[in-house]
């Protein structure tokens, strides 16, 4: 890629820019031209979707940090467009910017659900509970049209196959048909990520994403239909946001939540330059406090990697941070997200007798 970004930010979009990946093999820098990039009449950034056939479609991990040993990630790359997202390093794998491609050059895996069949059919399989939402948003925009993340409920459900489900969309509500006779044999749980009660602010840092008011609608729809519901106030980004977590957590507690998590705000790799530029673009007046304090809960540095600690920081700050998440859960009659909450009974486990997405030639061998 060779094109470059204003650094002023782009209507619809969490980045302002297209920062370089850091396998790309030239640096990309914005620059005017004198073409008036920042004109209004400039059309819109489009959403290009590329399919991908992958051979397998489970992901595992071994991280201490991490409550789940498998996820599902149907799509790469997220329309969210969340600024602080960090899975927006893992676009540089692909040659592509962790900015502005991240949100808007996505990738789909339309055989998601006949590789998860084939995977949970094998004899040496062994359940626990699926994550979906581990690494981008399952409900993204994109799902209302390829319904990727539904066909891989609908396998799970076959098989009886526990699952946990992080998002930001009120598109979960869509799948209630089969989430909610997955939760009443205790096979499904919803996490609601909410990160900001302050439309403004959300809009800026998630311009993509369903508003508050509307994730707080489908906890409550989503309890109605008697499926468990948490609420993740994630990421607590200093002076910016952390002020709202008591009131996060009890506005998620009206609307049915049992449970709660949070996640201090992560600037792993590009992210960190991403970040700086979208506050240097949206709140500049606050940009060097909140990086100085962001850097007061890492040790001095922008981003510390040790397990664990990534997720909840050190010193002063992130240790009152972690007080009043615990005061806030006792006071809600929330349950602290712990590990142990995300695994679920797979005793129900099995290989249903009719496969939903079966290999070309299987019904042969009945004859």
């Amino acid at each position: 890629m060779d094109e470059t970004q204003s650094p002023l930010p782009v209507k619809g979009r969490g980045a302002v820019s297209n920062h370089t990946g850091r396998f790309e093999p030239h640096e990309r820098q914005a620059a005017d031209d004198g073409w008036d990039l920042d004109d209004p009449d400039v059309a819109p950034l489009r959403t290009q979707v590329t399919f991908e056939t992958p051979r397998t479609i489970i992901a595992r991990n071994t991280s201490p940090d991490i409550p789940f040993d498998r996820s599902i990630n149907p799509y790469k790359g997220c329309e969210h467009g969340c600024v602080y997202c960090f899975a927006r390093p893992s676009h540089a794998y692909m040659g592509l910017s962790p900015g502005l491609d991240f949100e808007s050059r996505l990738f789909a895996k339309p055989n998601a659900a006949a590789l998860l069949e084939r995977e949970l059919s094998k004899p040496s399989y062994r359940p626990r509970t699926m994550h979906l939402g581990s690494n981008t948003d399952p409900y993204q925009p994109i799902e209302k049209t390829h319904r990727i993340t539904r066909g891989i409920l609908d396998v799970l459900s076959a098989f009886n196959h526990p699952v946990s489900i992080t998002t930001k969309s009120a598109m979960v509500c869509r799948d209630i048909d089969v989430l909610a006779p997955m939760a009443a044999k205790g096979l499904v749980n919803v996490a609601l990520s909410l990160t900001s009660l302050d439309n403004k602010l959300a809009r800026a840092m998630e311009p993509r994403a369903p508003t508050p008011q509307k994730r707080l609608d489908a906890m409550a729809t989503l309890t109605s239909a008697g499926i468990p519901v948490a609420v993740m106030a994630a990421p607590m980004i200093p002076v910016l946001n952390d002020a709202e977590l008591e009131r996060i957590l009890e506005r998620a507690a009206e609307h049915g939540a049992l449970a709660a998590g949070y996640i201090l705000l992560r600037l792993p790799l590009e992210i960190k330059d991403l970040f700086t530029e979208w506050l240097d673009a949206h709140v500049p007046d606050m940009a060097a406090h909140v990086l100085s304090q962001v850097s007061d809960t890492r040790d001095g540095a922008m981003y510390v990697s040790d397990f664990h600690a990534r997720m909840t920081g050190s010193g002063e700050r992130a240790e009152l941070l972690a007080k009043r998440f615990e005061l806030a859960c006792k006071r809600f009659c929330l349950k602290p997200a712990r590990g142990d909450g995300y695994q679920m009974d797979a005793s129900l486990f099995k290989t249903p007798p009719n496969l939903l997405h079966p290999k070309p030639g299987n019904q042969l061998r009945l004859l």
